[in-house]
């Protein structure tokens, strides 16, 4: 089982992610996209899913139009791992 962050480990691994907020009541990190229109927005979860997959660890999201909602959190953990700064990263190299 992969370990949940604790306070320090968490702050680290959100200084090498750009824009994205760490959630206490959820132990979840998260971070809203905005696209020009829902087919861009379909695109990315698109891309999303398919690295996600890859990496065997699924986001919570959710889609309205242009905008997607991402959460991560490794619920075995009961929280904030690796598992999901790494796939934040990932996210955030889609978008480069």
């Amino acid at each position: 089982m992969v370990e949940k962050l604790n306070e320090a480990q968490r702050e680290e691994g959100l200084r090498g992610l750009g824009g994205w907020t760490y959630e206490d009541k959820s132990g979840s990190i998260a971070r809203v996209f905005k696209f020009k229109d829902f087919s861009e927005a379909f695109a990315f979860m698109s891309r999303v899913a398919l690295a996600a997959e890859k990496a065997g660890h699924h986001p919570d999201w959710s889609n309205s139009y242009n905008s997607v909602t991402i959460r991560l959190s490794t619920h075995d953990a009961g929280g904030l791992t690796d598992k999901d700064i790494a796939l934040a990263g990932a996210i955030d190299r889609i978008l480069a």
